[in-house]
């Protein structure tokens, strides 16, 4: 008999998120039931208070605790400046907890090869979410042994552009920011948000280009059914 689908919860700090991530459940693992929730105030506070705040951490404790109470198995974050939020509510919940961007990090570090001083590049619509970001992918590569060159880019007003409805905008924005990291040996986008501009990207650059989405549903997939 086949074990019934997981219930998996979506926690979302920007409505954008949403139909990303909800995209790659139905190519990737559409027998998954996905509940969303969506506190869109988080993304704000992050930004005007410059840091991730203790009150903060305790707000994302609460979502993944609701999430389990509601009988999810699994909790995805979509929103990507909160990692140690993140790791505090996964400890909270008991449940497997996957950061936004962690099995991309994982498959770019896989993509790069075993050797250091790989150039790995990282595009963001949401400016405070590069120092957290940075910081993850430098102490992943870290614990595997190895230094990485990270290059940053942030392209203003993109995510702006994305919620009043001009996506060719926000997708020839990112694009051009590609441009300048075509030395680079992967390129990653940082927001869930970003996922539909891929393509532009990839055109831009003759590396491996990655967004969240895709590999956040099938490392979670992954990690849920080897259980």
């Amino acid at each position: 008999m086949a074990s019934p689908a997981p219930r998996i919860a979506l926690i979302h700090a920007t409505a954008l998120a949403v139909q990303p991530i909800e995209s790659a459940f139905a190519r990737h693992w559409p027998q998954a039931h996905r509940m969303n929730l969506l506190d869109d105030s988080l993304s704000v506070d992050r930004a005007e208070a410059g840091c991730l705040t203790d009150p903060m951490v305790q707000r994302f404790i609460d979502l993944a605790l609701y999430a389990r109470s509601t009988g999810c198995g699994g909790i995805l974050f979509t929103c990507s400046a909160f990692g140690p939020a993140i790791e505090a509510a996964g400890v909270a919940v008991g449940l497997p907890t996957l950061k936004p961007n962690e099995a991309m990090f994982d498959q770019a570090l896989a993509a790069v090869g075993p050797q250091s001083g790989a150039r790995m590049g990282l595009i963001a619509t949401f400016e405070p979410s590069i120092v957290s970001m940075s910081a993850e992918l430098i102490a992943m590569a870290a614990q595997r042994g190895r230094t990485i060159e990270l290059l940053a880019e942030f392209v203003p007003e993109a995510m702006q552009d994305l919620a009043r409805g001009q996506a060719d905008l926000h997708h020839r924005k990112i694009a051009l920011a590609a441009r300048k990291l075509r030395d680079c040996d992967v390129v990653m986008l940082a927001q869930f948000s970003m996922a539909q501009a891929l393509p532009a990207v990839q055109a831009e650059l003759t590396c491996t280009a990655l967004s969240s989405p895709d590999c956040a549903v099938l490392a979670l997939r992954r990690g849920m059914e080897h259980d």
